[in-house]
This record gives structure tokens, C-alpha cells and sequence, in this order.
């Protein structure tokens, strides 16, 4: 099955050189110079990736990644940001975003294909193997693996998708310390491409969403999550 691979970078030499190596390699290529066309045209075609440049006019990659996770029917894209930009803290914006991965350039075209097999692998490896034991109905969150949506005091909203997988996976054994090396394996698989700090700020931004109560720090070892 050929995957679709969205491209929204403003360098028109970028998009094509990155275009021609994808589509020789059987993948379906779409692109977008900005933001607010790439955000089009994911909602039109729903791409199994989006490969997404930092610094863009009209909107930057940020504010672009952080308004395609807010939309429903792209719950199952992953996105990747593809830049120049390689600071720490541009990356951990870029996890803040909501992205799934963070490849830096120059790249050169084989390595490229190589990350974005291993990213596209990971999810399809992803969900199948998070299946929650048993989620209580009388508590005040449910999640739906089917769906890809979390309901909190009866209010149905959507997740990025690494922060739905890392939830569903603590809620699959409530009360159970999942170690740091199992989350990372479980939720990223065993081609890691992203920093130590990845776990960090997803949980962050779990605790943002769902309240300081629900995930549980257990200094040394891991996470667990509680009713």
C-alpha cells in the first residue's frame, strides 16, 4: 500500500528535491509552500505523514503543527518537522507542538527515506499493541483506542497522537509503573530518533489536559496512572 506524504516547506528546491526521491520509492507526494495551504490540504487527504519546515512565511511550523493537531480527522497523520533549526529548544517546541519526530538538515535523500520508513513503521506498529485491560465507565475519564479519543467528565476531545498512545498505555493497568525504557519502546518502538526529554514533555502536556492528579511520577523508575 503506498503511503501519502505531505511536504510544507517554502523552499520550492527543497519540496522538489525531497518530492522526486519520495515518489521513486512508490510514495504518493502532496506539498505546500505555507502553512495555511499544507493545513488544506491535510484536511482534503488525510496523510499518513506530514514533513513540516520550521521557519515559514505566513505561518511558521509551530503554529502550523499546532493547529493540524486540533483537527479530528488528522488524528492518525504523523508529522515531522524537517529544518535547519537543531537547538534543543526548538525541538522540544516542536514536541510541544504536538509532533511525532524532529529531523534536522541537510539530510541526505537515502537517510531521509530511511526516517521516514522507520517513522511510518512505528505507526503502523502503534495502537495494535496498547490494548487497555478494562477502562471503568464510572470514572472520569474513558478513552476509545478505536476512535482515538479521550472522554473526561463526559467532554469527548482528541489527543496528538503520541500523547493518546502514551495515555492509553497507562491506562491500560492502572495503578502499574510503567518504566521509562517500556514507554519509550511501547509508544516510540525500538527506532528511537527523538531526545531523552520526549517522555518528559508529553506527560507534561497530558497533565495540561486530563489535571496534575491522573499521572503519577515515581522518581527513578517511571509513570502510572490513577483514577
Amino acid at each position: 500500500m503506498s503511503h501519502t506524504v505531505l511536504i510544507i516547506d517554502d523552499e520550492a528546491d527543497i519540496r522538489m528535491l525531497i518530492r522526486y526521491n519520495l515518489e521513486k520509492e512508490g510514495f504518493v507526494v502532496l506539498d505546500a509552500d505555507n502553512g495555511e495551504k499544507g493545513i488544506e490540504l491535510a484536511r482534503q487527504n488525510a496523510p499518513d505523514l506530514i514533513l513540516l519546515d520550521v521557519m515559514m512565511p505566513v505561518m511558521d511550523g509551530i503554529e502550523t503543527c499546532e493547529r493540524l493537531r486540533k483537527i479530528p480527522e488528522l488524528s492518525n497523520s504523523m508529522i515531522c518537522f524537517l529544518t535547519a533549526r537543531s537547538e534543543e529548544y526548538s525541538q522540544i517546541a516542536g514536541l510541544d507542538a504536538g509532533a511525532d519526530d524532529y529531523i534536522t538538515k541537510p539530510i541526505k535523500p537515502k537517510l531521509l527515506i530511511s526516517r521516514i520508513s522507520a517513522i511510518l513503521r512505528r505507526k503502523e506498529k502503534s495502537g495494535a499493541s496498547i490494548k487497555p485491560e478494562k477502562i471503568a465507565p464510572e470514572n472520569t475519564i474513558e478513552i476509545d483506542t478505536e476512535k482515538y479519543i479521550v472522554i473526561q467528565n463526559d467532554k469527548p476531545f482528541t489527543l496528538p497522537r503520541k500523547e493518546f498512545e502514551l495515555l492509553a498505555l497507562l491506562m491500560s493497568k492502572p495503578e502499574k509503573v510503567f518504566h521509562r525504557d517500556v514507554i519509550m519502546s511501547s509508544v516510540w518502538g525500538d527506532e528511537v530518533v527523538v531526545g531523552d526529554r520526549t517522555i518528559d514533555v508529553h506527560i507534561r502536556k497530558l497533565r495540561e489536559k486530563l489535571g496534575e492528579k491522573h499521572i503519577i511520577t515515581v522518581k527513578g523508575v517511571g509513570y502510572k496512572f490513577e483514577y
